[in-house]
C-alpha cells in the first residue's frame, strides 16, 4: 500500500509539473506574440489560439496517460503495452468500462490515475479558458485604443 501511494504521488506530482510547465510556456508565448495578437484581423488569431491551447491540453493528457501506462507496464500489471495504454486512458478519463481490472496489489494506483485525470481536466479547462480570455481582452483593449 505504501509503495502504491508513494508511486502514485510521484506520478501525480510529475503530471502537475508537466501541466504547469506547459501553462508557463503558453503564457510566455502569448506575451511574446502580443503585438501580433492585437493587430487585425482578430477572430482568426483567437480561433488559432484556442486550437493551439486545445492541442497543448491534448499533449498534456497524452503525456500523462503514457506515464501511467509505462508505470503499469514496468510493474508487470498487464501483459502488453497496448493493454496498459488502454487501461491508463480509460481510468485517466474516468470512463471506467470495467473490462480490465488491476490485480489487488495494485488497485490503489487505478484510483490515483483517476484522480490525476480529474485534476488534469480541471487544470486544462482553466488553461484553455485563461488563454482565450487573455487574447480576447487584449484584442478588445486594442480596439478601444484605436477608436
Amino acid at each position: 500500500m505504501v509503495l502504491q501511494i508513494a508511486l502514485g504521488s510521484l506520478i501525480l506530482i510529475a503530471s502537475i509539473v508537466i501541466a504547469g510547465t506547459v501553462f508557463w510556456l503558453m503564457e510566455s508565448s502569448l506575451l511574446r506574440v502580443r503585438p501580433w495578437l492585437i493587430r487585425k484581423p482578430h477572430r482568426p488569431k483567437l480561433i488559432g489560439l484556442i486550437c493551439m491551447a486545445a492541442l497543448g491540453a491534448l499533449g498534456i493528457v497524452t503525456i500523462a496517460v503514457w506515464i501511467w501506462a509505462l508505470t503499469f507496464w514496468s510493474l508487470g500489471v498487464f501483459d502488453t503495452l497496448e493493454t496498459c495504454v488502454y487501461f491508463a486512458l480509460v481510468v485517466f478519463t474516468t470512463l471506467g468500462y470495467g473490462d480490465l481490472l488491476l490485480p489487488q496489489q495494485w488497485q490503489l494506483l487505478g484510483g490515483m490515475a483517476a484522480v490525476n485525470g480529474l485534476m488534469n481536466i480541471g487544470l486544462l479547462t482553466a488553461l484553455m479558458l485563461e488563454a482565450g480570455r487573455y487574447v480576447r481582452t487584449i484584442q478588445l483593449e486594442a480596439l478601444r485604443e484605436q477608436s
